[in-house]
């Protein structure tokens, strides 16, 4: 026995529009003369296109011109009708994909949220708190270092990062490279007077982008990043957030 596949909307469309292969046709004029509802429309929707054409090519007695104008118009109408009910299908594919998705992000194995960003803050910001955090615990295994003697030309020589120019009275006291994905990252531990100590982090994240400065708190600390073109930056420390973004955006505004 033959297995037909089900003759659906599109299948009629296309009858109607002469656009079937012969065999096709065979199989939805069976299904027709079996649902004589169906093939009633179909036959209105058959004359309705016939005398669309006949208006368009000036045929027959629809001559004037405001008529052949209507013809189009009503014509353009039925094939928006057929337009929109494709987009409404593939909107409701759209909303029940974006619901899966949304279910398995908010009760599957993602469980993380962000309180202080409404834009989830890029990877390399783990980054740099993984490597504050590092060089935290070494400055606190061994006794206090001199002055780093801090070349930004030679880091930049070495990595291709440039660093932005830090404040008066700023002193680094550690300086350390660490790999990362895109090649070497810089990790600066830098004394800032009354602000206390803090972590500069620069990092080439594999893309281009012009982002300002947006803030964060990970893991205890707070972290203000940004990136300027193919060199993303970030400033951690332990004080107030306000005082950390203005020094960010002095850092940043120093790089152009």
């Amino acid at each position: 026995m033959k297995i037909v596949d089900p003759i659906i909307d599109t299948d009629l469309d296309a009858y109607v529009d002469g656009e079937l292969t012969l065999a096709r046709r065979v199989e939805v004029e069976s299904y027709l003369s079996e649902h004589p509802e169906i093939a009633a429309k179909v036959m209105a929707d058959m004359s309705i296109r016939g005398e669309l054409r006949m208006a368009l090519a000036g045929e027959g007695h629809v001559v004037r011109a405001e008529t052949r104008e209507a013809a189009r118009r009503l014509e353009r109408g039925l094939v928006y009708g057929r337009m929109l009910g494709s987009f409404q299908r593939v909107a409701a594919v759209a909303v029940l994909v974006t619901t899966g998705w949304v279910a398995h992000t908010s009760f599957g194995a993602f469980t993380a949220s962000e309180v202080n960003a409404s834009v989830p803050a890029p990877a390399f910001v783990d980054d740099a708190v993984r490597a504050y955090r590092t060089t935290t615990v070494r400055e606190e295994m061994k006794p206090q270092a001199a002055p780093a003697n801090y070349n930004p030309e030679e880091i930049r020589a070495s990595t291709a990062i440039v660093l932005p120019d830090l404040p008066g009275g700023w002193r680094v006291t550690d300086a350390q490279i660490y790999p990362s994905e895109f090649g070497p990252s810089i990790e600066m531990m830098v004394d800032a007077g009354k602000e206390g100590h803090l972590s500069l982090f620069a990092v080439r994240p594999g893309n281009f982008a012009v982002q300002e400065v947006s803030h964060i708190k990970r893991d205890g600390v707070q972290a203000a990043y940004w990136q300027i073109g193919e060199v993303a930056y970030a400033l951690i420390g332990d004080g107030k957030a306000g005082e950390l973004d203005g020094d960010a955006r002095k850092l940043a505004r120093s790089l152009y």
